[in-house]
């Protein structure tokens, strides 16, 4: 096979054969029989040409057999042109399908051209057979050449790898993936045969680091590429076997790693493998064998080997499943010693040989074991240990222990080892495990060893070349674990696939300067390797796995639940449809759905082994085996337990003891690699993930290749192609994958000159003479082209074009040459035919001439004359003979002199003949010498210029790849200077973070150092507390001594009392000030409650307004559902997404907002309640000084019950403030209970205007229901968004629903402050709060810290995520501002309480009961540390779940982008459709304008041909007056005449004497005659002229009724175009309905509850019923309307002069419309005036009740204005009637007139007038409605900005309807061709009229409703805006005087304080009624005089120092 194939020319399997391929008569036949592929079961697909198109089917003729057949057009699949047949890439195919591509592999394939590329990809078919491709000669000939310079080739990747790693210094990949048998390894070894002849170092050079003359220098020459090469044999031998599929087939993935040095030289190489098939080493399948190094080894072995292996034959071996299984073509014994061969090229030392087949040998042995089941019980034995022995001896055990091992293994029970019977079952397993495990560990140490080999550490290596090949995807009946993995892995290559290719792709674009916005395809794979992969939230399938490992009762059923559990909605997941499905669940890859069984999987991924034979095997004599066992040589340590395993799911098993104790491992039980992670164990699952990872990185930092292997068959034969395995395997190969995303971006490209030279045929005109720039040319080119913007973009050097279009261009130019081939066989017959046509008029005129002399001969033969003549004439010649004799020998003479000349010429000549001969023989050897110099510099000359062209290649290559690279470098600079930039942003940011993180720090720390301060100063207190507890007992005793001695002392008591009276002077003055403060307190909590009624309210209303706009979308979702609007359903949903993305952001901020203004209230009440508690602590302790020291007067007593009963009215005026208050709520309620009433009024008129629109609507689906089919598929799309739309609602209304609470707690703290304010009698003294401060005020510091650490936290993960959560730092920052104006706060109440601690420090004297009170204040403020904890949690939680919400969306937004890119494929042919169509519409327009010329030709001459009629009738009747005139002239004449022959008769008769004037009388007569002949002549000539006047009459009378008939024409256009207008009028209506259905569906949500809804039905009937009266009544006026319309038609001229006042109306109406918008500009300025005062009271806290004002305020002015609007639709609908009237009229008489002319011409001209005409109105219409609705969206944008994107979806969504609407208008516009449907048209508008002059009623009424609805609104805006500025001039009024109230508050402290110290001293108090340091405080109107702090102490220094001691009694 070989031999034969070698000396075949390997281009033949290389080069396409281009002359078959541009064969121009497959061209024509393409072109003619429209060819196109449809599916077929046996073919795939089938090539057949369309004949007929039948609606949504079509009619095909097989192009192979001709049968017919019917196909739906979405089974059509368009064809290429034969110009890409076979071509070498299959991205430049311009119709991009499945049997495209499947045919071009088909074709090549069969032409034996095995590589093919598509895109990145290069696809190789497997041929089976040998093909002379890959010989050295190939492989040079591959050599440094580019990818495009030759064909496609495993050499060709090879080669560009190797030199992009070269010049880019950059790791390359080669990926070859594909099914067992497709040829993976086989190119794999290729790609290394290439790297190795490529690379090799002995040609270069030789190593460095060994010295020449060292004698290891020759021997590692080539050395390491053949050790490179024979790997593989190796690899081969211990990891493929034979398959049914495959003969060779690798049965573990692998990763080779070439290395290279800086110059291009392999230096070294390492081999990674996946997931080997150990399960093969025990059982095989039918028909397959188990690893070839088994057969090999018996077969090859000699008899020493054999004894010394103990081997035995194949049918001995119970592993070896079916015996001895021979490869075709293959001897293993000559196999065996090429393993052995390339073993010792790999250095393998015989030792080491020998050892590994002692294992490969004893692994058979584990089969042969044969276990027992003993009679009595369960428990198994070893009735025969032979084999046992043969094992032992080959792994060096001890036999004994190796069956008590398998038999009876160590189990730890507790802290003890017990020893444990196995069953048969567990035995058998457990042998099974070690026999596969031996084999993965041999297996695993020989690819250590090869590596070993390989690696050459003396040679550092620069970059290098990875390899991987690993199995493809793999779809069969039922998959298991490993099929997971595998599949897993090809998901993650696709990922990297899809990400190379379209970064390339992009690249490309962005080089050629096109706009493009980039797209990571990688992320369609993302949610399915999620769904594997994820660790958490929710765990993936691996992950679930590895949970269900650890539980001991785990089974594959419960791993399988718990999948379904946490899966079951995942969109990548699917469950079992029914209970009788084998699969367990089913998996939704790229490639398409994968069902998977589930059995073993917790086995699979666990892989137990037994421990105690494991110690064993570590401990054997053999240290090979020992060494194979010894977890330092794996690169991973397995699961060693045996908890849950059971060889048949028995019951579970105990731990057997394992090689943790021997490795000294007490901490764990599960191996020596397990120390990160403490009792923990590695599963399969865990570790392929990781070895995965590992794998994805290195891949992803090297440039990848793919290549992509393809079985043809499953039989093996060479030349047989099965198109559907086929199909799947490019499915699974991820090459449509590839051609999808293709389709996204232009995948065909042409340079600009060839586009130029093969295109320009298309557009003769376009370009210019002379030169031009190929890129302007092609501009040109496309403007002439007309093509779509969407389907081409032009670059820098070529032309791009979407899918589909070159073959278009294709098809038009094979039209046009088949045009132009035509046109020339037409002229070039027209020739032949006018040449045969003149050749047969000269012969017909010869003959003619022939005839004539003939019959003239034929005449003259017998006339003698003629004889004489023929006779006589030779005669006439004999007398000039002897002349001619002369004149002959002169001739005769002359010609001898000529002679004789001659030949002395002719000498001379043969003279020089010779001359010249002899010199050309001459020359003709010196041009044979200079013929050969020539050839030779010829050769020189060529070899010159090929080495110039070479060199000039070269040097452009080098020129274009350094303008690449220059401009490469330069992009690089730029996104290096935006990256520098953004990192200089991102560094300031850090710094700014940092620098806040520090600030907070160093306040944390000054925190802490105060709060130590403070406990220091505590405990200083608590000391001196002590101390003074025990002086009061001291001071206690002394005042008892002092009040028995008070009797005594009258002194005193006189002192006494003149205190006490000035003390009830300042308690008048304190009460005084107190009951004011009090006022100012309870308006304060007045105005706060009012405002906080409010806040609730208005929350309530955005609560109900957005519950209303989240209705209003879905409601828009059906409106849109019953349009069935197909091409922007995908905007719709992005549009959707986008408003509630911007809506929850909006209810965010709103959430923030509101929680702010809840803490500031929060805060300012909290000092309201301070300020409070001081004053009434105050006062209280007072009065309790004055009842304890005066309690015997009677005075006392009269004054406390005034001040009570003062108290009392106090409390009755706060009573009846706060019930005012709360009526004036009430009033504000019932206001917008009002207005809510009001909206629900125009819900349920807009539920009856909608359902007269679904009326309308009914008409309209007719045309809709053609695009039904086309939209079911978009409906399943919507329904998911709409699913996702509801979570997000969902989710709204949780948030609103967390809002409430908040809003709920606020009310529950207002009740709190109203009780502790009736509470005021039973608040403690001043020490009490003043302590209590202290104390809150350390918590208050301790909880700052909490919240310090808190942000901290929060700014360490906004530096870790700020480069992806940009929102999310916002939201942090807000915090930490928040956080730090509670700190600046807190260390303002801190100061203020270090200025009160110095007043503590004094009043630290009270008793112990106080400090026992406050134990119970600090457990309160414990609690409510608590609390606050709580809520900082639940507020955490709720951003989390806020986060994953996001993440959500973005995955929904990532499958809306695929559907939406999906959709644009679509909507580009749509677009290619709708580009033909405007060609023909524009066809048609040309047609249209040469009508209207010819018709106003028509009208000219009309006019001309009335003004000659009118001039010929004026002749005609003058004509008439002298044709009557002259007959009665000539009846005069005649009668004369008679007279006069009468006369002359009787003369004549009588003949008398009076004949004599006979004479004269007949000259009398003659003229007579004359004048009568005269008179005759004038007469005909006058008859004649009558004629002619006749016939112009009637000319004109044709000519008129013509005129006539054109005149009618002309009035049926005009009623056309008014019918126009009228659509275009009820258009515009259906658009102001839908807009005003949008506006009454935002109000109709307002109203919160049913029962209010349902109360209010009843009246709604009635209105109903109110309505239908008004129905009938306007039904009976159309009636009698339609009566006067048939009165109204004998008036025609009265009909035109009301249409023209009509005309003058419309004027009126549109001045009135601009007066309209004049005072809706002004509106918007009102607007704008609004919008400054929200902004004014959004800085004095009152945002939201001005928002929701605006907002009523603007939505009340765009009402107003849509009711104008209507009304002036209303006006134009009653001018449309009149008009409706007149058209038909018109119809009635010009329908009698049209029946006697052409119907055909008619209604042409009419249809074309009408279509014109209803084009420019609806363009007009169009123009007002865009301006209309563009203030509209000013006007909404300015009053509702938290609602603009919903609005521009609307209006997007109106847009649309416009254009649906337009094609609807065009599509009835072509219906009404026919006078039957334009009259079914008329009744159907009728109805319509009757209906909209119902709605305009309608209009009216909610007009009106709406003006008065706007001017409640307003005065309540106004009154609402006064009281916010009183509310606010209050409030600052109250907080000036409130700090002057805290001031005075605090200096009557002190003064109370030093009182109270002279009292309990006893010492006399004396008052002076002028100070120097008093201080006046107003309030309200009073002034009080305030002692001074400094004042107070020196006169307590003076008393003390001034007071005698009393005498104190013994």
């Amino acid at each position: 096979m070989s031999h034969r194939s070698g000396q075949e020319d390997p281009e033949r399997y290389l080069f396409v054969d281009r002359a078959v391929v541009y064969n121009p008569a497959t061209q024509a036949d393409w072109t003619a029989k429209k060819l196109v592929w449809i599916p077929s079961e046996r073919n795939g697909f089938e090539a057949a040409s369309i004949r007929e198109e039948r609606g949504e089917e079509v009619l095909v003729e097989l192009a192979e057999n001709g049968k017919k057949a019917t196909i739906s057009k979405d089974d059509i699949q368009k064809m290429n042109p034969p110009k890409f047949s076979k071509v070498e890439d299959m991205a430049e195919l311009t119709c991009l399908n499945e049997a495209s591509v499947l045919h071009n592999l088909k074709d090549r394939y069969y032409s034996g051209l095995i590589y093919t590329y598509s895109g990145l990809f290069c696809v190789v078919i497997n041929p089976y057979k040998n093909l002379p491709i890959y010989s050295e000669n190939i492989i040079e000939m591959y050599r440094g050449k580019k990818r495009h310079e030759m064909p496609p080739h495993i050499y060709a990747i090879s080669e560009s790898a190797y030199r992009c790693m070269l010049q880019d210094r950059e790791d390359q990949s080669i990926l070859c993936t594909g099914e067992s048998g497709a040829g993976k390894t086989e190119n794999t070894k290729k790609v290394i045969q290439y790297l190795a002849h490529v690379a090799s170092s002995h040609k270069g050079r030789k190593d460095h680091n060994i010295p020449p003359e060292s004698p290891k220098a020759f021997k590692l020459q080539g050395e390491l590429e053949r050790q490179l090469l024979q790997a593989n044999p190796i690899l081969e031998s211990f990891g493929n076997a034979k398959t049914v599929k495959n003969d060779n087939s690798s049965r573990f993935g692998k990763f080779i790693r070439v290395n290279f040095d800086v110059t291009g030289y392999i230096v070294g190489a390492n081999i990674e493998t996946y997931l080997l098939e150990k399960s093969r080493a025990i059982r095989q399948a039918k028909d397959e064998r188990t690893f070839h190094i088994f057969y090999r080894l018996l077969a090859g072995a000699g008899e020493h080997l054999r004894t010394d292996l103990l081997l035995e034959g194949f049918n001995n071996y119970r592993f070896l499943s079916n015996g001895n299984i021979t490869i075709p073509g293959q001897q293993d014994k000559d196999n065996f010693q090429e393993t052995l061969d390339a073993m010792h090229i790999m250095s393998f030392s015989h030792d080491e040989i020998v050892c590994m087949l002692k294992v490969v040998s004893a692994v058979l042995q584990f089969g042969n074991i044969v276990f027992k089941k003993e009679r009595n019980t369960d428990q198994a034995s070893m009735p025969e240990n032979t084999v046992a022995q043969k094992l032992c001896h080959l792994l060096g055990m001890n036999v004994m222990e190796f069956t008590r091992a398998i038999l009876t293994p160590r189990i730890k029970v507790g802290r003890d080892y017990v020893q444990k019977a196995q069953t048969k079952e567990q035995a058998d397993f457990a042998v099974e495990a070690l026999a596969k495990a031996t084999y993965e560990r041999l297996f695993r140490w020989l690819v250590h060893r090869i590596n070993k080999a390989l690696d050459r550490t003396k040679r550092q290596g620069a970059s290098f070349i990875g390899i991987l090949d690993i199995a493809g995807f793999e779809i069969f009946e039922l998959n298991s674990f490993e099929q997971l993995c595998i599949n897993y892995t090809n998901e993650k290559l696709q990922q990297l696939f899809n990400h190379t290719m379209f970064i390339l792709e992009q690249e490309e674009y962005q080089r050629e300067g096109i706009e493009w916005s980039f797209i990571d395809f990688g992320l369609d794979l993302q949610p399915c390797i999620d769904l594997i992969e994820r660790p958490t939230n929710p765990p993936g399938i691996l992950a679930l796995l590895d949970e269900e490992c650890w539980f001991p009762k785990a089974t594959d059923k419960t791993f399988i639940d718990k999948v379904l559990q946490e899966q079951g909605t995942h969109t990548k997941f699917q469950k079992p449809r029914q209970l009788k499905d084998k699969a367990d669940f089913c998996i939704i890859h790229y490639a398409g759905k994968v069902d998977y069984k589930a059995d073993e999987w917790l086995m699979k991924n666990m892989d137990p082994l037994n421990d105690n034979v494991a110690t064993l095997l570590h401990q054997s004599t053999d240290k090979f085996v020992a060494e194979l066992w010894k977890d330092d040589i794996q690169t991973f340590q397995r699961a060693s337990f045996y908890d849950n395993v059971s060889g048949l799911h028995e019951a579970p098993v105990d731990r057997i003891v394992g090689l943790d104790q021997v490795a000294g491992m007490n901490e764990t039980a599960f191996g020596a690699a397990y120390k990160t992670k403490k009792g923990m164990f590695r599963t399969v699952g865990q570790l392929y993930k990781e070895q995965l990872s590992k794998l994805m990185a290195t891949l992803r930092n090297t440039n990848p290749n793919f290549v992509r292997c393809i079985i043809p068959n499953h039989e093996k034969r060479a030349g047989k192609l099965d198109p559907h395995l086929v199909l799947d395997q490019l499915r699974c190969n991820g090459v449509l994958e590839g051609i999808r995303i293709c389709r996204q971006g232009f995948p065909n490209r042409i340079v600009f000159q060839e586009f130029r030279q093969r295109y320009e045929i298309l557009t003769p005109n376009a370009i210019p003479k002379g030169f031009m720039d190929g890129k302007q040319a092609c501009e040109r080119m496309i403007k002439a082209l007309e093509l779509d913007g969407n389907l081409f973009r032009i670059g820098q050097s070529k032309i791009f074009f979407r899918a589909g279009v070159l073959a278009h261009l294709e098809e038009e130019r094979d039209l046009k040459i088949t045009d132009i081939i035509i046109y020339f066989q037409a002229v070039c017959r027209g020739y032949l035919a006018r040449k045969a046509f003149a050749k047969k008029q000269q012969q017909l005129s010869a003959l003619k001439v022939l005839q004539r002399n003939c019959a003239a001969y034929l005449k003259l033969r017998h006339w003698q004359w003629w004889r004489l003549f023929t006779k006589v004439k030779p005669l006439l010649q004999v007398t000039r003979q002897e002349e001619e004799m002369q004149a002959k020998d002169e001739e005769l003479v002359k010609v001898k002199e000529k002679q004789t000349k001659v030949e002395g010429e002719l000498v001379e000549m043969e003279r020089k003949h010779q001359q010249l001969v002899e010199e050309k023989n001459i020359l003709a050897e010196q041009l044979q010498a200079e013929t050969e110099l020539f050839a030779e510099a010829e050769e020189m000359r060529a070899r010159l210029a090929s080495k110039k062209q070479e060199l000039e290649e070269i040097l452009h290559d080098l020129e274009s790849r350094l303008e690449e690279e220059e401009e490469r470098n330069q992009g690089v600079q730029n996104e290096k200077k935006k990256m520098q930039s953004h990192i200089q942003d991102l560094e300031e940011q850090l710094d700014e973070e940092e620098a806040a993180r520090q600030k907070l720090q160093l306040e944390k720390v000054t925190t802490e150092a105060k709060m130590k301060k403070f406990e220091e100063d505590i405990l200083l207190l608590e000391d001196q507390n002590s101390k003074f507890l025990k002086e009061k007992k001291l001071l206690d005793d002394r005042i008892n001594e002092m009040t028995m001695a008070l009797s005594e002392e009258e002194e005193k008591a006189k002192n006494l009392g003149k205190v006490k009276n000035k003390q009830e002077m300042m308690m008048v003055d304190l009460e005084e000030r107190l009951k004011k403060e009090e006022k100012t307190r309870q308006e304060l909590e007045k105005a706060k409650r009012k405002l906080e009624g409010e806040t609730s309210d208005f929350q309530d209303q955005i609560v109900e307004l957005q519950a209303q706009a989240e209705e209003l979308k879905v409601l828009l979702g059906k409106k849109d559902d019953e349009q069935q609007m197909m091409v922007a359903r995908g905007e719709d949903e992005v549009g959707q997404k986008n408003n509630a993305l911007k809506q929850v952001r909006e209810l965010q901020a709103q959430l923030s907002e509101l929680q702010e203004d809840l803490e500031s209230e929060k805060a300012s009440r909290s000092k309201a309640e301070k300020l409070k508690r001081d004053l009434s602590e105050e006062l209280e302790a007072l009065k309790t000084e004055l009842e304890d020291t005066l309690d015997t007067t009677a005075a006392q007593q009269e004054l406390r019950t005034k001040r009570e009963q003062e108290v009392t009215e106090l409390k009755k005026a706060i009573e009846e403030e706060t019930k005012n208050h709360e009526a004036q709520i009430q009033e504000m309620r019932q206001r917008h209970s009002t207005a809510l009433e009001e909206l629900s009024e125009n819900l349920e008129q807009a539920k009856r205007f909608k359902a007269n629109l679904e009326k309308t609507k009914l008409s309209q689906e007719s045309a809709n229901k053609e695009l039904a089919s086309e939209v079911k598929g978009l409906q399943q799309a919507k329904a998911e968004s709409e699913h996702k739309r509801k979570k997000l609602e969902a989710q709204l209304q949780e948030f609103m629903a967390r809002v409430t609470e908040g809003e709920r707690a606020k009310g529950e703290l207002a009740e709190r402050a109203h009780k502790l304010q009736t509470e005021l009698d039973n608040v403690s003294a001043i020490l009490e709060d003043s302590e209590r401060k202290g104390i809150k005020m350390a918590k208050d510091v301790a909880g700052l810290d909490s919240q310090l650490q808190d942000t901290q936290e929060l700014l360490q993960e906004e530096t870790r995520q700020k480069l992806n959560l940009s929102s999310r730092i916002r939201q942090l920052e807000e915090e930490k501002n928040a956080l730090q104006e509670q700190q600046e706060e807190d260390e303002e109440g801190r100061k203020n309480l270090e200025k009160q601690m110095l007043t503590v420090q004094a009043q630290l004297l009270e008793s112990k009961k106080k400090l026992e009170d406050d134990v119970g204040t600090i457990e309160a403020l414990e609690e409510t540390k608590k609390k606050l904890q709580k809520e900082f949690e639940l507020a955490s939680q709720r951003l989390e779940e806020k986060t994953v919400g996001f993440e959500k969306m973005e995955k929904t937004k990532t499958r809306l982008q695929q559907e939406l890119d999906d959709l644009t494929v679509d909507l580009d042919h749509q677009r290619q459709i709708v580009s033909g169509l405007e060609k023909k519409q524009k066809k048609f327009d040309q047609m249209l304008a040469e009508e209207k010329s010819i018709s106003a030709r028509y009208a000219e001459e009309r006019d001309r041909a009335e003004a000659e009629a009118r001039e010929k009738e004026t002749k005609a009747l003058s004509m008439t007056r002298a044709l009557d005139e002259a007959l009665e002239a000539k009846e005069e004449l005649e009668r004369v005449n008679k007279q006069l022959r009468a006369e002359m008769e009787d003369l004549m008769s009588s003949k008398d004497d009076v004949g004599k004037n006979v004479h004269e009388l007949e000259k009398s007569k003659r003229t007579l005659e004359q004048q009568l002949e005269e008179m005759k002549t004038q007469l005909e000539e006058l008859e004649d002229e009558l004629q002619g006047t006749e016939d112009a009459k009637l000319r004109l009378e044709v000519n008129m009724q013509a005129m006539k008939a054109q005149y009618e024409r002309d009035l049926q256009g005009r009623d056309d175009q008014n019918e126009e207008k009228k659509r275009a009028l009820v258009k515009q209506v259906r658009e102001m309905e839908v807009e005003l259905e949008d506006e009454r569906k935002q109000r109709g949500l307002a109203v919160a509850a049913k029962k209010k809804l349902e109360m209010d039905l009843k009246d709604i009937e009635g209105h109903i019923g109110g309505a239908n009266k008004a129905r009938d009544e306007a039904i009976k006026q159309l009636r009698k309307l339609q009566a006067q319309m048939k009165d109204y038609q004998r008036e025609l001229e009265d009909a035109r002069a009301s249409r023209d006042d009509i005309f003058a109306i419309a004027k009126e109406n549109e001045k009135k419309l601009k007066s309209l918008e004049a005072e809706i500009v002004q509106l918007h300025e009102d607007l704008a005036t609004s919008e400054r005062g929200r902004r004014h009271a959004e800085q004095e806290r009152d945002e939201l009740q001005d928002e929701i004002s605006n907002s009523t305020s603007g939505k009340s002015a765009l009402m107003d204005e849509k009711r104008r609007l209507e009304a002036r639709i209303a006006q134009l609908e009653e001018e449309l009637e009149e008009e409706q009237g007149n058209m038909e009229l018109l119809n009635d008489r010009f329908r009698k007139t049209t029946m006697q002319v052409d119907t055909l011409t008619t209604e042409l001209s009419a249809e074309r007038s009408t279509g014109q005409k209803s084009e420019n109105a609806r363009q007009q219409l169009e123009r007002q409605n865009k301006e209309l609705r563009a203030k509209l969206g000013e006007l909404e944008g300015s009053v509702k900005n938290r609602f603009k994107a919903s609005i521009a979806a609307l209006e997007a969504k109106i847009g649309q309807l416009e254009e649906q609407l337009e094609q609807e208008a065009k599509e009835r516009a072509a219906a009404n061709k026919t006078v039957r449907r334009t009259e079914k048209k008329l009744k159907e508008i009728c109805m319509q009229v009757e209906d909209e002059r119902r709605h305009a009623d309608q209009f009216k009424e909610q007009v009106e409703k709406a003006s008065s609805r706007m001017k409640q609104l307003k005065r309540q805006l106004e009154e609402a805006e006064e009281e916010a500025t009183r509310a606010n001039a209050s409030r600052r009024k109250l907080q000036r005087e409130l700090d002057d109230a805290t001031e005075a508050s605090e200096g009557l402290s002190r003064e109370v304080h030093t009182l109270k110290n002279r009292l309990r001293r006893g010492g006399p108090i004396s008052f002076s009624s002028s100070r120097p340091g008093r201080r006046p405080l107003q309030v309200e109107g009073t002034s009080l005089d305030l002692l001074s702090d400094e004042e107070v102490e020196n006169k307590t220094t003076d008393t003390n120092a001034n007071e005698t001691p009393a005498p104190q009694p013994e």
